[in-house]
């Protein structure tokens, strides 16, 4: 763990946490054994240049049926 000085933030992008977010910043992590913020792949992989371009002609998010298409 990183040791930190009394009330020196820590600045994440454009976001700065000072010295008390800072405990529950890092026990964030600890919640997550495996590290992952998302559930895992479904091991398929996606022509996504095509399907973000679909995605904007029609103004909304594809559905599941409709990225089906990408699937390589």
């Amino acid at each position: 763990m990183i040791a930190l000085k009394e009330r020196e933030p820590v600045i994440c992008d454009t976001y700065t946490i000072t010295l008390n977010e800072c405990d529950s910043a890092m026990r964030f992590g600890e919640e997550m054994p495996d590290s992952r913020l998302t559930e895992p792949s479904d091991g398929k992989v996606y022509r996504l240049r095509e399907a973000i371009l679909l995605s904007k002609r029609l103004g909304r998010p594809l559905t599941q049926d409709e990225m089906e298409q990408f699937v390589i």
